[in-house]
């Protein structure tokens, strides 16, 4: 096993996960096989009970891990499915030593961050970086690790020093470091500035770790007279330091390193020279030209709660990019607080609430993503309601298909009063209801969590043929209430049609409105296994809706065929999307590539 580890130096942020990706796609196009773990200093057990606001949105995996956004960016750029243990957290390697510490397997020894926590920690970087996660069997040739946070900070200290044994551990040839830092241009003089980078380097080799590779992010490529001073005071070879400019499309970065032939230079120190081929990332390279000359916009309106941060939805923003790309159009996303759209609103700020319908009422299509509390949910019922009765494609996914049922239950059964017990535990007409197995005393990972299966009742129903016309679908869920099945029958019989439930056939798992051109609610979260070359069914299904396609998309079963600019494929590319389960997607930190009307993001 080969190990490329990834640091970050000067400031947070810099992009390490897309760093780290970009890497392991390079590595994979080489032909190798290539996993990737995350560790992350902080001393929650996982990132279930952290608010978006904090860090970012919550990703799930197959197995029901709750982890950090980071690892999205991995299954999305690699196609892989990473598991629990792929997310190293100080929380998870403290709480494992001192369930052995109780007991009894230190028995007579003190227990001590050195050795026991940071044996711990390469124990666990061992074990997981050879659970198999691209459908073959047996371990990966290459694992890319990914240290959370900067060099400095006092919580990574131990994990630090255990990469620092592990180093020695592995051997020379095993173990290769990538160093990202901050190559600041100060717009006074105009030059750029290496100090930071300088200081950094320093730190980290004063812990025990020496850098092999250089990538520094700036805004322009770096000049040759940098690269060199950098080499000469990091003791780094020049041709070791590569740049990684700001781009218009984070799909660019797996490419820019290619053109810089970091690949060469990572083969190198692993080893691997002789063993793999030249990179080959053509139809990645092909998807990227696409999506940089894509103009005719589809207009989504987000109806959110989160929407002063937009890594709170990083996932439904990359699945909505994979889709419209495959149909061939610019995503432009209507950011849309819930709040606003409310009565309340329009006494208390009424150009707020004046501007948030202008959005809504000029959007193509309107997304509705998962949430908890009650904050904005009345906008939510008020913004599923405008798509309904003026037939506005409409997604809902998770809290957004609830929302759905209740704005359905209230406008067309006349129950005025129908409310989820989340917000009114004392509705007299609960048409969402708490989960029978949830506690309402823990909250970590207590929730329905992981991959499920859903299937499908009516089998020419249009969520059924976008999924390819299967009999079934596992996608993952996180939830703690679903629609109530008692009062089913009731919705049904008013025109909603239930087409997707679990294999018990009492939890809800997919809505439609027969007759409306794309109005479907979903009990899981289908953002988390799209990909850029498979964009998830419902999202495709979305966009293609929002854009006068779906016909053609639903003929084609579930397949986006759009001419490619550059002749690949015999001039066609057929985009499929994730179906039954299957799936990739880019993400991380900078939305680069989406137009938003509020804080000027780009996708």
């Amino acid at each position: 096993m080969k190990y490329v580890l990834v640091t970050g130096g000067v400031v947070s942020g810099l992009g390490k996960g897309v760093t780290a990706s970009s890497i392991g796609l390079l590595l994979k196009a080489c032909g190798l096989r290539v996993t990737s773990i995350k560790i992350d200093p902080y001393l929650n057990t996982d990132a279930g009970t952290m608010s978006p606001f904090e860090h970012g949105e919550v990703f799930v995996l197959d197995d029901g891990g709750e982890v950090d956004l980071d690892l999205g960016n991995y299954e999305r750029f690699l196609d892989i499915k990473l598991t629990r243990d792929n997310n190293i957290t100080t929380g998870k390697i403290y709480q494992s030593v001192l369930d052995k510490e109780r007991r009894g397997d230190y028995l007579g020894k003190t227990v001590q961050v050195v050795p026991h926590i940071t044996d711990a920690i390469q124990e666990w970087i061992e074990r997981a970086a050879r659970i198999p996660v691209d459908g073959q069997e047996g371990p990966a040739d290459v694992c890319v690790i990914e240290l959370g946070g900067t060099i400095g900070d006092i919580e990574s200290m131990p994990f630090i020093e255990a990469l620092g044994q592990f180093s020695y551990h592995v051997g020379p040839g095993n173990f290769c470091l990538i160093h990202v830092s901050l190559v600041p241009v100060l717009n006074v003089v105009g030059e750029q500035k290496t100090k930071p980078t300088q200081h950094s380097v320093r730190g980290l080799r004063g812990l025990g770790l020496t850098p092999n590779i250089l990538a520094c992010r700036s805004t322009k490529a770096l000049d040759e007279n940098v690269k060199e001073k950098l080499s000469q005071f990091c003791h780094v070879p020049a041709e070791n330091i590569v740049t990684l400019y700001d781009v218009p499309n984070i799909w660019h970065v797996p490419l820019l390193l290619k053109d810089q032939k970091a690949h060469e230079a990572i083969l190198k120190g692993l080893n691997l020279l002789g063993s793999a081929r030249e990179p080959d990332l053509h139809e990645w390279t092909a998807r990227t030209k696409i999506c940089d000359m894509l103009h005719d916009q589809v207009r989504i309106a987000m109806v959110g709660k989160y929407t002063g941060l937009s890594d709170s939805y990083l996932s439904v923003l990359k699945a909505l990019l994979h889709a419209s790309v495959s149909c061939r159009r610019k995503l432009v996303v209507e950011w849309i607080a819930a709040g606003d759209l409310e009565d309340v609103t329009s006494k208390e700020d009424p150009d707020a609430y004046k501007k948030a319908w202008n959005l809504l009422k000029g959007a193509d299509g309107v997304l509705v993503p998962g949430g908890f509390g009650d904050r904005g949910v009345q906008g939510k019922i008020l913004a599923a309601k405008y798509a309904r009765e003026n037939k506005i494609p409409f997604l809902g996914i998770c809290l957004g298909m609830q929302i759905a049922v209740i704005e359905f239950a209230r406008s067309v059964l006349g129950l005025n009063d129908a409310n989820s017990t989340e917000f009114d535990p004392e509705t007299p007409n609960p048409c969402v209801i708490f989960m029978p197995e949830g506690s309402k005393t823990h909250m970590g990972g207590t929730m329905r969590l992981g991959s499920r299966r859903t299937l499908f009742k009516v089998p020419n129903c249009k969520s059924a043929k976008l999924y390819g016309n299967g009999s079934f679908v596992d996608e993952r869920h996180r939830h703690r209430y679903e629609v109530n099945p008692e009062m089913v029958s009731q919705f049904e019989n008013a025109g909603l049609s239930f087409v997707g439930r679990d294999e018990t056939g009492q939890r809800m798992e997919i809505i439609e409105l027969p007759g409306h051109p794309y109005f479907v609610g979903v009990q899981f979260h289908p953002e988390f296994k799209s990909r850029p070359g498979k964009p998830s069914a419902l999202f495709l299904g979305l966009i293609a809706a929002a854009c006068g396609q779906l016909d053609a998309v639903l003929q084609n079963n579930g397949h986006a065929t759009m001419p490619l600019s550059n002749g690949m494929a015999n001039g066609k590319a057929v985009v499929k999307p994730y179906q039954n389960g299957n799936g990739v997607k880019s993400s991380n930190g900078s939305l680069n590539g989406v137009y938003s009307n509020g804080n000027g993001v780009h996708f």
